[in-house]
């Protein structure tokens, strides 16, 4: 139960920025869009924390939390499931924030291009959406709103709102329990929703498709800086940790071949070190040739034993499906 909450950011935003674009009277604004944003986030969260609380009204009639039952204390010895009431002392339930980088890169993209530049209006940027970025200034549109410094990159306005999406999150997940009293603890983990609530997302202005995945946990999007810079990812995923004991975690791709380099295995160690110095709390770690991994996402069969960190947990490369062995490409490749 613990890893199925997920809220994703990028929809909340854009039923913020549609609502306020379908707004005749209203001049529209990054302001008044954030405003929205944060209302909108905080009935998405009123709605799951409703869910939480019907799921434990109702889930030992179903079938039993086992894992919580295994490793609670108090659902054994009373011979209860850890949904029902009194079964534990302490039941606090995490919900995890997802598109992070979509949301964060997306609002940058707006204040750069529309808010300061001027080389956008609104309503050209809500055609470009609605039409997927197609039509003779689609690609070039396109292009110039992924071309934005992003989340990740340092000191940029895409790093800016990624903080302050993440604080207006954990505001909100914790200053009230759900209805029934039970706590919730805010995270960014988002498992493999990466790819189905991009499938139910059209296109968003930091320039990804409709249908494409969104972000990647709490990580930047792959291509966040040209030179990749593993510094830069541990410190942007440590500034947008909520702090409250559900992770926010760092996902990195190293190359092999950094163990030959003089002094690369000190130097990814003061990474990883200096993550969870600033605050980070936890980091998925692949090793992996870039080549070899190419080579498996063209023919998975010749590789059966390849075994890759997808996120919280690993998994046979050949057993994962094409879209998601496509994520974690693009993630290898852009390191």
């Amino acid at each position: 139960m613990n890893d199925l909450v997920k809220l994703n950011f990028a929809r909340v935003f854009d039923v913020a920025l549609r609502e306020m674009l379908d707004d005749s009277e209203i001049q529209p604004g990054m302001a008044e869009l954030w405003s929205r944003f944060e209302t909108h986030l905080e009935r998405a969260v009123e709605v799951l924390a409703e869910g939480l609380d019907f799921h434990l009204q109702h889930m030992h009639e179903v079938f039993p939390e086992l894992v919580m039952d295994l490793l609670c204390h108090g659902p054994i010895e009373k011979g209860m499931d850890v949904s029902q009431p009194g079964a534990v002392d302490y039941l606090n339930l995490c919900i995890d924030g997802s598109a992070l980088a979509t949301a964060a890169d997306s609002f940058a993209a707006l204040q750069r291009r529309i808010e300061e530049e001027k080389r956008l209006s609104w309503q050209e940027l809500l055609r470009h959406l609605d039409s997927n970025w197609s039509g003779p200034d689609g690609a070039k549109v396109r292009a110039m709103m992924k071309n934005v410094p992003r989340y990740g990159y340092g000191g940029s306005k895409g790093d800016e709102y990624a903080v302050r999406i993440v604080q207006a999150f954990t505001r909100i997940v914790t200053q009230r329990p759900t209805p029934e009293g039970h706590r919730m603890i805010p995270g960014l983990f988002s498992w493999a929703s990466t790819l189905s609530m991009g499938r139910n997302l059209g296109a968003t202005p930091n320039g990804r498709g409709a249908a494409e995945p969104i972000s990647f946990g709490s990580n930047p999007d792959p291509g966040f800086r040209k030179d990749g810079a593993l510094t830069a990812l541990a410190e942007a995923v440590a500034a947008v940790q909520p702090g409250w004991g559900n992770p926010a975690p760092l996902q990195i791709e190293v190359d092999p071949s950094f163990s030959k380099e003089e002094g690369g295995v000190e130097k990814i160690c003061a990474v990883l070190e200096t993550h969870f110095e600033l605050g980070g709390t936890e980091i998925n770690i692949n090793i992996l040739d870039k080549e070899k991994v190419l080579a498996a996402h063209k023919d998975p069969s010749k590789y059966p034993d390849l075994v890759v960190r997808v996120t919280g947990f690993s998994a046979y490369f050949a057993s994962l499906s094409p879209e998601m062995r496509e994520v974690v490409v693009r993630r290898i490749v852009s390191s």
